[in-house]
């Protein structure tokens, strides 16, 4: 029984030394020249003016999710337009649905302001 995993485990075998032989390569040949400029703290191009766990604003949050909503919604508007003539009218209705569903989530967000900026 365990001869059928041997496949497995030498395919398990191949993929950790092929994810980690880069790894090493690159840390035992790859030159260490530090300098002030490399090891000062880095965020955005500038110093940091102040801590990092400072609170952002709930809105950009909900922007950031209604950009996964809507992009998740393109992601399946590309297959359903592909087989559209397979699926028939039973997915043409089931797709009008979840746009429905998604066009009226848009229109509550955009009435309580989640996309206005001040």
């Amino acid at each position: 029984m365990l001869q059928n995993y041997l496949p497995i485990l030498i395919f398990i075998a191949i993929a950790i030394v092929i994810s980690v032989v880069p790894l090493l390569a690159g840390l035992i040949l790859g030159p260490r020249r530090p300098d002030v400029a490399k090891n000062s703290p880095y965020e955005c191009g500038f110093e940091a003016f102040s801590d990092a766990r400072m609170p952002f604003d709930v809105r950009f949050y909900l922007v950031a999710i209604l950009f996964i909503i809507f992009d998740l919604e393109t992601a399946f508007l590309f297959p359903w337009a592909v087989s559209l003539r397979e699926i028939g009218s039973f997915g043409f209705y089931a797709m009008m649905v979840f746009l429905g569903i998604l066009i009226v989530g848009f229109i509550y967000e955009w009435k309580r302001g989640a996309l206005e900026w001040e």
